[in-house]
């Protein structure tokens, strides 16, 4: 099933504004100072965090549930970093950090499963050509 976004970006790079809805229920905007300077507002780095989070926590819940260990919940936190990389703005690292609680489930059976999520997420295979993604995954009871 096709899923869309759309944005719509007026005016000039520095003082213009954006706006964009994903669905049928997120929508925001956006502008320079919230993708450069901090400002209010969300940015396209933050909309890929948080598909990439909840891509990987919905595909490590199915892997989970696969091996016998439903989980309860799997939280994500993925924090997008831009930068320059031969004078282009490039998205140049995505440090994921997941938290699951999983009854039955053994440390090492989760981090194998959150190692195969971070490779096999479909998000996760469309930003393949981030040069570096990181993981720190752990349980809580």
């Amino acid at each position: 099933m096709p899923a869309k976004g759309t944005a719509e970006w007026r005016g000039e790079l520095k003082t213009g504004a954006g706006t964009f809805t994903a669905g049928d229920t997120l929508a925001g905007e956006y502008s320079f100072r919230s993708r450069f300077d901090d400002g209010p507002g969300a940015n396209p780095e933050q909309l890929i965090g948080a598909a990439h989070a909840a891509c990987f926590s919905m595909y490590l819940s199915l892997l989970l549930e696969q091996a016998g260990t439903p989980a309860e919940s799997v939280k994500t936190d993925a924090l997008v970093t831009i930068g320059q990389v031969d004078g282009a703005p490039t998205i140049t690292n995505i440090a994921l950090t997941a938290v699951g609680r999983v009854p039955g489930a053994t440390e090492a059976a989760f981090l194998e499963a959150a190692e195969a999520a971070k490779r096999d997420c479909p998000v996760s295979k469309a930003l393949a050509g981030v040069p570096n993604v990181t993981l720190s995954a752990s349980l809580v009871s």
